[in-house]
């Protein structure tokens, strides 16, 4: 049915789309809810309006796995762009990183043993791959879902989900990489990371000479694709080529930091920063442009027959009380109070999404069933959308004695 489509009617479709997304986020800002949340619903209306109608729309899987990709790079380039380093933000950055790495590692060992549990026989190492995505915070959910929060808040938040995301990307790869785990893959693990931080000063270097320097206006999709052939590259290599990206992001945004003559010589801060505040804003309109069609994507993959299947909602949401029950563990410990709205921001989104897509066969769970992916999506931006409706901006007191007010 698709030769009948006209390149007038894809066009008109595709910018549609973008209104409605634009839309969405206002409305998002005026009733805190997720954005992401009314995009996968239009999209699963899309499905059924699609079902209804007699019209059939295949979505190629490699069309899903490239807006990943190029998602999962722009998230974690936002990511960098976010974070400010500073000597006074060294306890917000202490704490959210722990936050981060803690509530993962817990989250992943629980659900690794809920997966086993529901498939007996499976590797562990398999549970735990399955785990280790349902156990990432999703920043692309996160940053947009923290407006109204107080500043403290929101940069815990957008701190902890952007570590939570560069970890679990790392230990994925890990535990992808070899079928076999050894000593000799876990001394390459490590390895690797020295070589890839060796690789990403050199590269922050020349892309800041390209950005800075050049008199060529057309720069921002150069970069961009100078960063995605380092990152299919490292991949090929079994690089933890994220960093990479990572790293340059910091750079930028954190350009004060790194002084002394010879940058001085090369770079004028005031062009440094206009061309972070470039960056920014030009990475926060591509990200928006990935996210609305991806997760519209998803929404229209999503099979609504998992509603009724009594194992997946058992198995889903016993990994969804073990994701509030681990993080408020965690924030109870650690704050010594109840910490709110922080709780409810679990979602979990484009990341998780895209490294299900890239388990490897050797690494599958058989029997495993999608509508649990599906359910612990739809559920956790569910719960942050009631701590978000739940919140009221007013500051909460704390008891004193903790490191940050959060």
């Amino acid at each position: 049915m698709l030769e009948n489509v006209t390149a007038y009617e894809v066009l008109f479709c595709v910018c549609a789309l973008i209104i409605v997304s634009y839309l969405f986020s206002l409305l998002h800002r005026a009733t805190r809810i997720p954005s992401v949340l009314m995009l996968l619903g239009l999209g699963i209306a899309l499905k059924q309006l699609s079902l209804w109608s007699g019209f059939s729309l295949p979505i190629p899987a490699r069309l899903v796995e490239f807006l990943g990709t190029i998602g999962l790079i722009m998230i974690v380039l936002e990511a960098g762009l976010d974070l400010t380093l500073s000597r006074d933000r060294l306890p917000l950055i202490r704490n959210s990183f722990f936050s981060a790495l803690v509530i993962f590692v817990l989250s992943a060992l629980c659900i690794a043993g809920i997966l086993q549990y529901a498939y007996p026989g499976q590797p562990f190492v398999n549970c735990l791959v399955y785990s280790i995505p349902l156990s990432i915070i999703s920043s692309s959910i996160v940053l947009p879902s923290v407006h109204h929060l107080t500043e403290d808040k929101k940069e815990f938040l957008i701190y902890e989900a952007s570590i939570s995301d560069i970890l679990g990307i790392m230990v994925f790869n890990f535990f992808t990489t070899d079928e076999v785990i050894t000593g000799q893959s876990v001394g390459w693990f490590f390895s690797s990371l020295v070589l890839a931080l060796i690789i990403s000063a050199a590269v922050c270097f020349g892309l800041m000479l390209l950005l800075v320097r050049s008199r060529i206006n057309e720069r921002f999709f150069l970069m961009f694709s100078v960063l995605v052939v380092i990152y299919v590259g490292g991949k090929m290599l079994h690089l933890p080529s994220l960093i990479t990206i990572l790293m340059f992001g910091l750079v930028v945004n954190n350009w004060e930091l790194i002084s002394g003559k010879f940058t001085r010589q090369y770079f004028v801060v005031e062009k440094v920063q206009d061309t972070g505040r470039f960056l920014k804003s030009i990475t926060a309109e591509s990200s928006f442009l990935i996210r609305t069609f991806f997760f519209v994507i998803f929404g229209y993959n999503i099979n609504l027959a998992f509603f009724q299947n009594q194992t997946v909602l058992l198995i889903g949401g016993a990994i969804v009380a073990t994701l509030l029950g681990m993080r408020f563990i965690y924030l109870r410990i650690l704050h010594k109070y109840h910490l709110f709205p922080e709780l409810f921001y679990i979602p979990r989104g484009l990341i998780t999404i895209l490294l299900f897509y890239k388990i490897p066969e050797f690494r599958k769970l058989q029997g495993f069933d999608e509508g649990i992916l599906f359910f612990v999506i739809l559920a956790t931006a569910l719960i942050l959308m009631l701590g978000s409706l739940l919140y009221k901006d007013k500051p909460t007191e704390y008891e004193s004695g903790s490191d940050i007010e959060v």
